[in-house]
């Protein structure tokens, strides 16, 4: 039972002689903050046994008086920032030096953003560094070395330059002069005369410099760049690829030095291994492929039931070795960018859809992992192998289901009893071990968009979510995890992937919604993925499972790329690490490295150099902004196309569901196309509605009525800016009576504050107004 106003508070555990006191264990964790989970104070003063117990109430005192917050296992100083971070430079100090701030922050929950004194290495062994007042900058952070409280940084590298330039479309005018309609619909139009328009076109996107402002009329600017046709198809995806800043034209060192590359040859060390039938499962219109698969019934008598799985994926290290052109692209790109109407590859084609995929019928370098499962789903042993193997077969999802379902073709038929069946026989068994986990299970259908010949909407589909995607899925976690645990044995520095367990706040937050709809969440207890999926299951073909979908997955942390393992919440997983995609993440081409380099697989050329853990964490934290940078650019593709798509249907009325809430409005999404537009608060009556964040609902001050997230609703389209990617609604639906929330999220978070001090919320960059896109685990 929490603790309530005024009761005394709770002692700890009697501690023996042998435990260190309070100021001690204070001390040490403030002086070695990379040295400070329960396993690292114990070690450090030598606790055992109860003593090492003894420990658990200590720390969770510590985290609940606010003297440190939790991250991952360790404790950190409360107020701490990561060591290693994004920042925007925003002003200079009365000295001249730079001022930034976090460039993602969030501010409701762990307050105003610190200010933080950056300096610039004047000269650097590999480059110059130079960064100026709006810069965006990767930089090392210490914490402040005087009494004023502010930081210090010291930038590792710039992340882009300072933009000046303005994205657009050229419009003419009726009087016959020229405006750019600009992307971001906060940026007003601008004027263009017709000798600024270099060679630039009435409907052509182009990027401008703003030339002159003046009191009155709008601003005069200048066509720096044209970048293409907006009619033209796949101009709605370069639209966020510049906005983004992604990457996505090589330079010719990078094509040379792919070109350039040769197949391997069976021989040397690798092991030949084309003799064993790996097929590849992969969607009907993929170009690479990156990963294959086989198993059988394990034969060691003493495993009956057992299984044995194989799964080889892309030797990606063999031909992107560390500093070369290629490599340095790789990390620049971070990972593959997926849009409706094209893929911004991390690496070039020659490598990634010739000589890495595992092409059927063809010798290819892969890096393999066998393991051997027993009948209960739990893994028994493990081993990587480097080999040369040879694709028996290419399957699409829906053609190795069929198989299984009883409708072969004539590829898959062949290979029903020798492949398919002992695939399946296997999946069942990891099924087991999967149920026994119980990773967190969110019902989230993901919609894929079908373009037609001129690169606009034709349909919106969901695909079926087949027990081959399962398998598959299934079968690459468990490689994952076999790479993190063989790295860790072998005290290999790698880049894990980890989810944090969500604050404290944000469990706090969805108890208080949980009790509107009458149902626990148990209190005090850290809570795992399995206290959140028997809310899902109860909730399941009910009108609130939407609902409490949604707001579980806002409770959630999001995951990154890190050199300290804090472990995998959503998957309830000790040791992560991906693996499984070398092709599209630098972080899969890190692992490999590793575990070359660990288990000594190749010439000493391929595998992982020597790299400082600050190295790691800066790898980290730059292909971490990359993967956030790749989510924003797909969703905001898929924004305008869907905005284009219904910029005719001006007046229509859909079916929505209330997506998201701010105080300024709903988002409602569109289920039928995977997009969602804004209905303004001040038009959903003759009353004030507010924003209750405890309720997660909108409601009128005076009736008490309102909308809430999740809620069936009908709309009529009255605004459309496929720009700008942006639709708005008005609400045709009528209020309904809410029940009143017993506490607001602002009070509760209050009180957990005030409770428990500072406490870690979820990841910066994570809006509670629109649904996160996609899955990325």
């Amino acid at each position: 039972m929490a603790r309530r106003k005024g009761d005394p508070k709770p002692q700890p555990k009697e501690r023996t002689a042998k435990l260190p006191s309070r100021d001690e264990i204070v001390g040490f964790i403030l002086e070695n903050p990379d040295r400070s989970t329960k396993r690292d104070v114990a070690k450090a003063f030598n606790l055992k046994g109860e003593d090492r117990l003894a420990l658990k109430p200590l720390f969770k005192e510590l985290e609940e008086e606010g003297v440190f917050q939790r991250r991952g296992k360790r404790l950190v100083a409360a107020g701490a920032l990561p060591k290693v971070m994004v920042l925007t430079i925003t002003g200079r100090d009365a000295d001249g030096g730079l001022l930034a701030r976090p460039l993602e922050w969030n501010e409701a929950e762990n307050g105003p953003p610190p200010l933080i004194a950056t300096r610039v290495p004047r000269h650097n062994k590999q480059r110059q560094v130079s960064a100026g007042v709006g810069d965006r900058v990767l930089a090392r952070i210490s914490p402040p070395d005087s009494g004023d409280g502010v930081h210090v940084a010291r930038v590792i590298k710039k992340l882009e330059a300072r933009r000046t330039g303005v994205l657009g479309v050229v419009r003419r005018m009726d009087d016959g002069g020229y405006r750019l309609e600009p992307v971001d619909r906060k940026q007003s139009e601008l004027i263009i005369d017709k000798d600024q328009l270099a060679d630039a076109r009435v409907g052509d996107l182009v990027e401008v410099d703003v030339t002159r402002t003046g009191r009155y009329g709008l601003p005069r600017a200048t066509v720096t760049q044209r970048i293409g046709s907006f009619a033209s198809e796949k101009a709605v995806s370069m639209i966020a690829i510049h906005a983004n800043g992604i990457p996505h034209v090589f330079p010719q060192e990078v094509m040379t030095e792919a070109e350039k590359a040769e197949p391997v040859k069976p021989g040397g060390k690798r092991e030949d291994w084309r003799k064993l039938p790996l097929i590849t499962i992969d969607p009907s219109d993929a170009k690479d492929h990156d990963d294959a698969v086989h198993a059988e019934p394990d034969p060691d008598v003493g495993n009956a039931g057992g299984h044995v799985l194989t799964v080889a994926i892309a030797d990606v290290a063999h031909y992107v070795r560390p500093g070369s052109a290629l490599d340095r692209e790789a990390l620049k790109r971070g990972n593959s960018v997926y849009f409706p109407d094209r893929v911004v590859p991390m690496l070039p084609e020659r490598i990634s859809n010739d000589l890495c995929s595992l092409r059927e019928g063809e010798d290819r370098p892969a890096l393999a992992v066998r393991m051997v499962f027993g009948a209960d789903g739990h893994k028994r042993s493990h081993s990587f192998h480097r080999i040369v193997m040879r694709s028996a077969a290419k399957l699409s999802y829906n053609q190795a289901q069929a198989a299984i379902d009883g409708a072969p073709d004539d590829k898959s038929g062949p290979l029903l009893e020798p492949i398919l069946k002992p695939l399946w026989a296997a999946y069942a068994c990891l099924k087991k071990g999967r149920h026994a986990r119980g990773p967190l299970e969110l019902d989230l259908p993901e919609r894929k968009i079908i373009l037609n010949s001129e690169g606009l909407v034709d349909r919106i589909t969901v695909p079926d979510r087949l027990d081959a995607h399962k398998l598959i899925e299934e079968c690459m976690i468990q490689a994952n995890v076999a790479a993190a645990e063989t790295l860790e044995s072998k005290e290999q520095l790698l880049v894990y992937r980890v989810h944090d367990s969500p604050s404290m706040a944000k469990e706090e937050a969805l108890r208080e919604f949980l009790k509107t709809i009458e149902i626990p969440l148990a209190q005090g207890a850290q809570l795992r993925p399995s206290a959140f999926n028997t809310i899902l299951d109860r909730v399941k073909d009910t009108d609130h499972a939407a609902l409490v979908n949604e707001v579980i997955l806002r409770s959630q942390a999001q995951a990154e790329y890190a050199p300290e393992n804090y472990g995998h919440f959503g998957l309830n997983l000790l040791r992560y690490a991906h693996f499984t995609s070398p092709i599209r993440r630098y972080a899969d081409l890190i692992v490999h490295r590793a575990l070359i380099r660990a288990l000594g697989l190749g010439d000493g050329k391929d595998g992982l150099p020597d790299i400082t853990l600050d190295q790691l964490r800066e790898i980290a934290g730059s292909i971490s902004i990359a993967e956030r940078r790749a989510v924003a650019a797909e969703r905001q593709t898929v924004d305008r196309l869907i905005a284009l798509h219904l910029a005719d249907s001006i007046g229509q009325s859909f079916d929505g569901r209330v997506a998201g809430l701010s105080s300024a409005g709903l988002f409602v999404a569109l289920p039928a196309y995977g997009a969602d537009g804004f209905v303004p608060a001040s038009t959903l009556g003759d009353e004030y509605f507010r924003h209750d964040e405890g309720l997660h609902a909108m409601v009128g001050e005076r009736s008490g009525t309102g909308y809430r997230l999740g809620d069936a609703v009908t709309i009529k389209i009255v605004e459309v800016l496929p720009l700008a990617g942006s639709m708005r609604f008005e609400m045709e639906t009528e209020p309904r009576k809410l029940e009143s929330s017993n506490r607001s999220y602002h009070k509760s978070r209050k009180g957990a504050r005030a409770g428990r001090g500072a406490m870690k919320g979820k990841r910066p960059g994570q809006s509670r107004g629109r649904p996160k896109a996609g899955r990325r685990r």
